[in-house]
């Protein structure tokens, strides 16, 4: 059977998501019509469009999902290539940035799920598992953020010594220490409580006091101060 195939320079000029964009504006495009603007054309049977919609099929047709594909996942898709690819993981991060940016416009923090929605938006599309800290000043406002160490997909180690020389480099005086489960479970392990435990205390010694330790997955976020356990 031959496959039906015709250029998108071939159709009326509504149809064309470059043009539907400039005449009704982004809102009204599908996602792989989106895609299809980034990937700008397709191959010599298949059309932007077409290779649009089977990159959104390898991301489950969720955005989520496909936020954490990696550069030879996407390549997997015949006619993606890695200059295409590397369009789209560009286009993703842009994405994941501005969602962090306005989870911290208001950069007081006063609660855990203040700082848990900019969790989520930078560690949730991690396929291993990272220790990041969070350093705030007096009022409580964020000097600096930092990934300290990565691990695999079951773990990963964070040394006081590190995190403690970079608060006082940051002029911090309060934590926030974080890390995701790319597993999806919330539970802390014995291993994170013992951890917690060992930069809490070393932090008082410099008169630093950690404040909380968050978890985030696509499940949500578990904050130890808000169960007791700081």
């Amino acid at each position: 059977m031959q496959e039906h195939y015709y250029s998108i320079k071939n159709w009326s000029e509504e149809e064309r998501p470059r043009e539907k964009l400039l005449a009704a504006g982004a809102v009204n495009l599908s996602n792989a019509e989106l895609l299809a603007i980034l990937i700008q054309n397709g191959t010599a049977r298949r059309s932007a469009l077409d290779l649009s919609h089977d990159i959104m099929k390898l991301g489950k047709d969720n955005l989520l999902e496909l936020g954490k594909l990696s550069l030879k996942q996407l390549m997997k898709v015949k006619g993606i290539g890695r200059a295409k690819a590397v369009t789209l993981l560009a286009a993703l991060e842009l994405g994941r940035r501005r969602e962090m940016a306005q989870a911290l416009e208001k950069t007081l923090i006063q609660s855990s799920a203040d700082i848990a929605r900019f969790l989520q938006a930078r560690l949730r599309d991690l396929r291993h598992e990272v220790f990041a800290v969070i350093f705030l000043n007096r009022s409580n406002k964020i000097n600096h953020f930092e990934i300290i160490s990565e691990g695999g997909i079951t773990g990963t180690v964070a040394d006081p010594r590190i995190i403690l020389k970079k608060a006082l480099e940051e002029e911090a005086v309060n934590l926030i220490l974080c890390h995701n489960h790319p597993s999806g479970s919330l539970r802390p392990s014995r291993v994170d409580e013992q951890l917690t435990s060992r930069i809490r205390d070393a932090a008082r010694l410099l008169d630093i006091t950690v404040l909380d330790h968050i978890i985030v997955s696509d499940a949500g976020y578990y904050s130890f101060a808000d169960e007791g356990l700081l």
